[in-house]
């Protein structure tokens, strides 16, 4: 079996406030002091396909970790190898630094084709950044192949598998047939797996392949639309929230004055709002 886990750098999410920062101009999250991290979803979605290999027997399993990014998605790849993915593929992003959910979904669709069979793609159920959760499904139309949702188990069922996942009134469990897409949301089996220290010193030996997007045969026009960064959506405005908290002191001599004192200042407050 063949498994695409497309993947996705973001900042990190879990940076502090203080060392955030927006761009007023471009209306984005810059880097600031912020390291840039695998979205979270999309390394439940590497460690479910491992485990799936792993219970599978995994000799018939490749797994190939894909990414559209610049040059720093190497990072990306370099862990996902370090986790025992098989194959790494950078599709080099050398244009907006966030380019909208149908733009990725094609160029992912026309790698994916290139790199040749495939019979499972797994991607995180959103991004950490906007979290939009569009590129799962759009990816699928592109393949042309059918998709589900909030996925967090997988096994083999058949000549197909059995998938397991979320929904708002508890788990589904569905038999699907091959090719299929899935969007990979968190459970407590498929948190990440910590790469061994030998295992990150081998990765940084290993071939990574690089393609532009002139490799993949977008045409001249095609590309620099895609650089360009065009969007069916825009963002109206992004701002830190700020926090501000009063404190004030309830007096009276006795607690019965307090605690009238009180219910006067939650009245006017509720009324004010």
């Amino acid at each position: 079996m063949n498994i695409i886990v497309c993947l996705k750098q973001i900042l990190d999410p879990e940076i502090p406030v203080r060392d955030f920062r927006v761009d007023n101009d471009r209306k984005e999250a810059v880097r600031g002091a912020a390291n840039l991290v695998t979205n979270i979803f999309c390394e439940n979605a590497l460690e479910t396909a491992l485990q799936y290999k792993e219970k599978s027997g995994g000799a018939d399993t490749k797994i190939t970790a894909l990414v559209f990014a610049p040059d720093s998605g190497e990072d990306v790849l370099r862990k996902a190898l370090a986790m025992k993915a098989e194959q790494a593929v950078l599709i080099k992003n050398d244009g907006h630094a966030h380019p909208d959910p149908l733009a990725v979904a094609q160029v992912l669709a026309v790698a994916i084709r290139k790199l040749g069979s495939f019979d499972l793609v797994l991607v995180g159920r959103e991004s950490g950044d906007w979290g939009l959760g569009q590129t799962g499904g759009l990816l699928a139309e592109e393949l042309g192949i059918p998709s589900l949702s909030f996925v967090d188990h997988i096994e083999s069922a058949g000549d197909g598998l059995s998938v397991k996942r979320q929904t708002d009134n508890g788990w589904e469990r569905v038999n699907a047939k091959l090719p299929l897409l899935a969007t990979i949301t968190n459970n407590d089996q498929n948190v990440p797996r910590i790469p061994k220290t030998r295992d990150i010193m081998l990765s940084a030996r290993q071939p990574i392949t690089k393609w532009t997007l002139e490799d993949l045969g977008f045409s001249a026009e095609a590309a620099a639309e895609i650089r360009a960064g065009g969007s069916y959506s825009a963002v109206a405005e992004l701002a830190i929230p700020v926090k501000d908290v009063t404190c004030e002191f309830i007096s009276g001599d006795t607690l019965e004055q307090k605690v009238e004192q009180l219910a006067q200042k939650i009245l006017d407050v509720t009324r004010a709002l």
